[in-house]
C-alpha cells in the first residue's frame, strides 16, 4: 500500500509539473511584443521583456550590469549570454545607447579647439519638441545620439508632445535640460487617434491607451454608435481623469 501511494503520489507531482509548464508556455505566447527603442544600460526587466527579449537572457543583462558592465555600442550588446543572433539583428535597429555610456568620437582638440564646442548649442537655445530631428537635438549639451533617438521615437508614438514636461515619460532625461525645449508645432489632425473608426489594435498602441480602454470605445461604438466628446468616456473607470487630461490633445471624434 506503501508503494502504491507513493506511486500515486509521484503521478500526481508529475501531472502538477506539466500543467504548470503547459501553463508557463501559454502565458509566454500570449506576451504582447511592442518592438521600440531602448538602452540596454538603462532598461527594467519590464521593458526588455516587452521587446521580445527571453526571462534567461533579461537575467544575464541584469547581472552584467549589477557586476559593473556596460554596453558601449550596439555590437556589444549582442555579446551577452543567451542572446542569439536572429534575435540581436531584430532587435539592433532599436537599440540606442546614452551619451553616458556611448564612446566619445565626435570630439577631439586640435591646437587647443574643443570640437564639442564647435558641435554643441553654445548658449540656450530652445527647440521646438514637435519639430526637431536627431541632428538638432544632439546639438543640446548632454544630449547623445541615443536620447535623442528615443525623443524622436516617442514623439512617433505620441502624435507630437503638448507639453515639455511629457518627457518624464521617457525618463533618463535630466530635468536641468528642459529649459532647452518648448512645444510650437501643434499636434496635427492627421496624428491624432480616431475615436470612432481606429481598430482595437491601432487604439490600444498609443502610449495613453491600453487594451481596455480600447475595449470600452469598441464596444460603446459598437452599441451605442459614435462618440462625440470626452465626457461620453468619463464614466467608465477605465478612464481616470488624469488619462482624460492627457487624452484630450491626441483624441479626434471626426
Amino acid at each position: 500500500m506503501e508503494e502504491i501511494d507513493t506511486f500515486i503520489k509521484s503521478l500526481k507531482e508529475k501531472r502538477y509539473m506539466d500543467s504548470l509548464r503547459r501553463f508557463s508556455k501559454y502565458k509566454y505566447n500570449k506576451e504582447e511584443i511592442i518592438l521600440d527603442y531602448f538602452d540596454p544600460n538603462f532598461a527594467d526587466s519590464l521593458s526588455l521583456r516587452r521587446v521580445g527579449i527571453p526571462r534567461y537572457v533579461v537575467s544575464n543583462i541584469l547581472k552584467y550590469r549589477k557586476a559593473g558592465g556596460k554596453f558601449k555600442d550596439v555590437s556589444s550588446f549582442s555579446k551577452i549570454y543567451g542572446l542569439n543572433s536572429a534575435l540581436f539583428e531584430k532587435l539592433k535597429p532599436y537599440i540606442t545607447i546614452s551619451s553616458d555610456f556611448l564612446a566619445k568620437r565626435d570630439t577631439f582638440k586640435h591646437k587647443g579647439i574643443d570640437s564639442l564646442k564647435l558641435y554643441k548649442f553654445q548658449e540656450i537655445t530652445q527647440v521646438d519638441l514637435n519639430s526637431a530631428d536627431t541632428t538638432i537635438l544632439k546639438k543640446i549639451p548632454g544630449i547623445g545620439i541615443g536620447l535623442a533617438k528615443m525623443i524622436v521615437a516617442y514623439r512617433m508614438r505620441l502624435g507630437g508632445y503638448y507639453s515639455v514636461e511629457q518627457l518624464d515619460e521617457i525618463g533618463y532625461i535630466d530635468k536641468k535640460l528642459y529649459e532647452w525645449f518648448v512645444v510650437k508645432s501643434p499636434i496635427e489632425e492627421k496624428d491624432k487617434i480616431k475615436v470612432n473608426s481606429f481598430t482595437l489594435d491601432r487604439l490600444r498602441n498609443h502610449p495613453y491607451m491600453n487594451f481596455y480602454k480600447a475595449k470600452v470605445i469598441i464596444e460603446y461604438r459598437r452599441k451605442r454608435g459614435k462618440i462625440k466628446n470626452l465626457s461620453q468616456l468619463s464614466f467608465f473607470e477605465e478612464f481616470t481623469e488624469k488619462d482624460l487630461n492627457k487624452l484630450v490633445y491626441y483624441f479626434s471624434f471626426d
